[in-house]
């Protein structure tokens, strides 16, 4: 199946560690080079303001989806191509994985940690059947990706379900898996 479009999770704040704002801007790049369409959570801050910052700067489509109540917190981007305001954090999440063929987790807080359990849940339960892109930036998925293992060892885990998540360590990475 060809990617057209991808959902990215990600914080709405930078991180301590610059290399997650350098690789952010080098995951936009790249999504505009396959000419992917970007469907985010539709702020302006943060690694999520920085990502679509990126790819307008290389000239790529982007869809926002924000809930009403966080237009003000998240400081609602103003410059994207396309912005729908819905009326609350599940439609959110909802419209965005329908509107995408494949997701990419970026270092996050407790909302990246619910958006990407939730569509793990979501595959597992065989309600959409989509990969997951982890972006594993200066390991910081590490702990994640050990945790997934034991659960897949100790049989909480079907390979299948597994078997649809992919860490790779930089955008580059991602690009090759993705492309």
């Amino acid at each position: 199946m060809d990617i057209e479009s991808v959902a990215v999770y990600c914080g709405s704040h930078e991180g301590n560690n610059p290399v997650y704002a350098e690789q952010v801007k080098e995951l936009g790049k790249l999504l505009c080079m396959l000419r992917i369409k970007l469907i985010y959570g539709g702020g302006h801050i943060g690694l999520m303001g920085i990502l679509a910052d990126s790819v307008l700067r290389h000239e790529g489509h982007i869809m926002g989806i924000i809930p009403q109540l966080l237009i003000e917190s998240e400081q609602q981007h103003k410059g994207l191509t396309e912005m729908a305001v819905v009326p609350d954090m599940h439609t959110r999440k909802k419209m965005i994985y329908e509107r995408c063929d494949a997701v990419i987790v970026l270092p996050g807080g407790f909302g990246t940690m619910d958006e990407l359990f939730e569509i793990l849940t979501w595959n597992q339960l065989k309600i959409h059947d989509k990969k997951i892109y982890i972006l594993n930036s200066e390991g910081f998925y590490n702990h994640l990706q050990k945790h997934i293992n034991l659960a897949k060892k100790e049989g909480f885990l079907l390979a299948e379900s597994v078997d649809k998540i992919f860490f790779c360590n930089t955008p580059v990475e991602l690009f090759n898996k993705i492309s």
